[in-house]
């Protein structure tokens, strides 16, 4: 248990999953206490997913970490990010595309799009989108994207998603039938082709949609 931010930070530095000093000023900036619900607030800076409601979860801090740096998003970039939550990693990666940079996040459950927009307030961030709606189909009106991030599991890699994907852009994962065990899988998309990378099996909660799961 950490007392703050920056202790947790310094603690996902420690264990090699913040290795990057612009991730590290980002997970700094946001601090994870504005993300969580009340019952759970006591436990804002343990490295653990914590629900948030409606069957959701925020995803630990230290995958958060691990999924952004594989990612790799760069200043002035326009990121998708399917599944907002409470908008965590939302504002992390507003801050690493700064200004110029857009990042245009899905949640398909109402009440938690609502929650993630007034959390997100605090921040004054004015590159972000909130769009309501099913992330497995992405957002075609914004597309083509540098990169995307999916914080839910998908049955199979949703076709969508990569043809909004940029040649040379990438996608970040978890996929699998099983919703207990995911492959974390980062995809680089090439003019011949995707270029596909495991990375190491997680568990997600599941991707609920068109190219998603039908329901869980």
């Amino acid at each position: 248990m950490f007392k703050n931010n920056r202790e947790m930070v310094e603690y996902l530095k420690k264990i090699g999953f913040i290795k990057d000093k612009r991730i590290e000023k980002a997970f700094l900036k946001v601090d994870r206490k504005d993300f969580i619900v009340d019952e759970f607030l006591n436990a804002a800076y343990v490295d653990e997913p914590l629900p948030i409601g409606y069957g959701q979860t925020t995803s630990q801090p230290s995958i958060i970490a691990l999924m952004v740096h594989l990612l790799d998003p760069k200043e002035g970039e326009k990121i998708l990010e399917v599944g907002t939550g409470l908008g965590y990693q939302t504002a992390i990666l507003a801050e690493l595309i700064g200004l110029n940079g857009k990042v245009v996040s899905i949640e398909r459950v109402p009440e938690l799009y609502k929650e993630a927009k007034k959390r997100l307030e605090k921040y004054k961030y004015k590159n972000i989108d909130l769009i309501l709606g099913d992330g497995s189909k992405g957002y075609p009106k914004e597309a083509p994207y540098d990169g995307i991030i999916v914080s839910c599991c998908c049955p199979s890699i949703p076709i969508p998603l990569i043809q909004q994907l940029k040649v040379g852009g990438r996608i970040v994962l978890p996929v699998g039938p099983d919703i207990v065990m995911q492959r974390l899988i980062k995809i680089i998309k090439e003019k011949r082709g995707l270029k596909e990378e495991f990375i190491e099996y997680v568990s997600f909660v599941p991707l609920v949609g068109e190219y998603g799961f039908k329901s869980f």
